[in-house]
């Protein structure tokens, strides 16, 4: 074993005040879930896990750990909607992130406005630079590498609109950096946010 490396086997544990896991593969996008139950009761939270996963079609996607009040009202829906989290609005986001009924608003108990959308029932963040739209191609229950079935579910949805402030379209380009996008990393509560003296460019050979 290299003395310059720290290595564990999973099924003995890390040993580690805190799991490296999320920390190494970070910082992740945050997944900022809107979506609606069949009596119209919307519902907000933040998901770690989540990504773009494909590009024409646009699919983007996020996994629950545990079937929570997202899937439920998707899987019932067939729809939800994706708010890009700055960090003018991590606070509300946070806030989102709390462990209500369902019969609970989000967006009211974020403080946040709704804004309808065009395509989809459910409503997104208004005040986010930049929402999504999408119609659920596939809800997956993960299994472990045994087959057997773990306590989590990957959604995935086509994008069929998308809504940005043209305030953060410097010609005709998403101003990621000026967005002020904030992404999830390791520890209980450690985030990263984008910068424009962090961009670098690097052309395709």
């Amino acid at each position: 074993m290299s003395d310059t490396f720290y290595s564990y086997q999973l099924s003995n544990g890390h040993g580690l005040p805190h799991d490296p896991f999320k920390a190494i593969i970070a910082p992740r996008p945050i997944g900022w879930i809107a979506s609606e139950n069949q009596s119209g009761i919307a519902n907000l939270a933040p998901y770690s896990f989540f990504n773009a996963f494909n590009g024409a079609p646009p699919i983007i996607g996020f996994a629950s750990v545990g079937f929570k009040d997202s899937v439920s009202n998707i899987k019932a829906t067939g729809e939800f909607c994706w708010s890009l989290a700055t960090r003018e609005l991590a606070d509300a986001m946070n806030a989102s992130s709390a462990g209500v009924d369902p019969e609970i608003d989000e967006f009211e108990l974020a403080g946040l406005q709704k804004r309808s959308s065009t395509l989809v029932r459910v409503p997104h963040v208004a005040a986010s630079p930049a929402s999504m739209e999408c119609k659920v191609t596939q809800i997956i229950q993960l299994n472990d590498m045994h087959g057997e079935a773990c306590d989590t579910w990957l959604v995935l949805g086509q994008v069929v609109a998308v809504h940005i402030q043209k305030a953060y379209l410097n010609d005709g380009v998403f101003d990621t950096a000026g967005a002020n996008s904030i992404m999830r990393a390791g520890g209980p509560g450690d985030y990263f946010g984008v910068s424009a003296e962090a961009k670098f460019f690097m052309g395709r050979p």
